[in-house]
């Protein structure tokens, strides 16, 4: 990732306004095209071992319909990949911001039936704990990130020694990176095989949502 990157994000935080966004015209531009650069060696790279819908990378533009907050720029650059459906779930997202840049993989908002399948393995099977366990997964992004419920959902018993997995409404991995690392050499590297890492998990969960308890194909 460029510094130029991080520049234009910084000078856009202090000046998030039409006037100078339009002035600056050239400057967005510029970072925009080496943001993009960046995320398509990364995306090219994770591809190869991996199949992926094609790589998304988020505008810029904020929707101000319906919020109260009416800057009309993001201060940050993403970008998302899919995997591959039917046969591949779950995704990439890396986010570039001055002081909050990370990455996350996983399971954003899984729908309804989803979620109650993944619960239901998480009843009877202690292997996703055991994946999460692991020390590449500890050592590469630590536990679980994303909304839970407050207690056990309907149905399931509120004592269950995987509690914690079973309130989770959504399943993600995180990473954070320091602006230092956005401009090191081996940055996109460095992302890729973070990605890599987290492949024990979305293969698992993959598996899940493929499958019925009985490891059946549905």
């Amino acid at each position: 990732m460029q510094q130029q990157v991080l520049d234009f994000l910084e000078d856009l935080v202090k000046n998030n306004n039409k006037v100078w966004f339009d002035e600056q015209k050239e400057q967005f531009e510029s970072a925009k095209e080496a943001a993009l650069e960046s995320f398509n060696s990364i995306y090219m790279e994770l591809a190869q071992n991996d199949f992926l819908e094609p790589m998304k990378m988020y505008r810029i533009y904020r929707d101000l319909r319906f919020s109260k907050d009416k800057t009309p720029y993001k201060q940050h650059f993403a970008m998302y990949a899919g995997r591959l459906k039917p046969n591949y779930r779950g995704g990439y997202y890396l986010h570039i911001q001055p002081n909050n840049s990370f990455l996350g993989v996983g399971f954003w908002n899984p729908e309804k039936e989803d979620l109650f399948r993944i619960r239901k393995e998480i009843e009877v099977d202690d292997e996703l704990q055991s994946i999460l366990d692991s020390k590449i997964m500890q050592s590469t992004f630590g536990d679980l990130y994303g909304v839970e419920l407050k207690t056990a959902p309907k149905g399931f018993d509120r004592n269950h020694p995987r509690i914690e997995l079973l309130k989770k409404k959504q399943f993600l991995l995180k990473h954070d990176f320091t602006d230092k690392d956005l401009i090191a050499p081996d940055f996109e590297q460095k992302v890729v095989e973070i990605f890599q890492n987290s492949r024990p998990f979305v293969d698992y969960m993959t598996e899940i949502l493929l499958t019925n308890l009985n490891g059946e194909p549905i």
